[in-house]
């Protein structure tokens, strides 16, 4: 009976450790599946918030590459304008130039009118003064009081 009374006693004990153990291996198990749950529910809010860094990325190459084409459509379309303005620029220094010239040719001409102005002024002081020692007057051939030359042509071809 004593053997026996050892035996179950024995056999309790060793069933409430099993038991304590079991309990503790269940916790451990529980735990072991909350912490894996909390893993999975991390790893997909992960992956979704991967996914939406992804597609904002993407959006955003998109939006760098049309500001990069339209960047460089703008650069191509102000180099056209500089290259015009340039070729504008050109064609006006070219005319200025011409018209320079052009007036430069004209102050030559205006200058040789003067002097050959000058000229026939003295040819007519010269005649005047010829005409008061002689017999006729000017003033006789000259109706106005203070006579005063100036020579209007109508239309002269001239080339110095």
């Amino acid at each position: 009976a004593r053997n026996l009374q050892a035996a179950e006693d024995w056999y309790r004990a060793r069933c409430a450790r099993l038991h304590e153990r079991a309990a503790r291996s269940q916790e451990a198990v529980r735990a072991s599946r909350r912490e894996a749950g909390e893993c999975r529910r991390q790893l997909q809010a992960r992956l979704a918030e991967m996914e939406s860094l992804r597609g904002a990325h993407q959006s955003l190459e998109r939006q760098l590459q049309e500001l990069e084409e339209r960047h460089s459509a703008e650069a191509a379309g102000l180099q056209d304008t500089i290259v015009q303005l340039e070729d504008d620029l050109r064609n006006t220094k070219n005319e200025m130039a011409r018209h320079l010239r052009e007036y430069q040719d004209l102050l030559n001409v205006k200058m040789a009118l003067d002097i050959e102005i000058a000229a026939y002024r003295k040819l007519l002081e010269g005649e005047e003064t010829l005409f008061s020692t002689g017999s006729v007057s000017l003033s006789a051939l000259n109706p106005l009081p203070n006579p005063t030359y100036s020579f209007q042509p109508k239309g002269f071809s001239s080339s110095t």
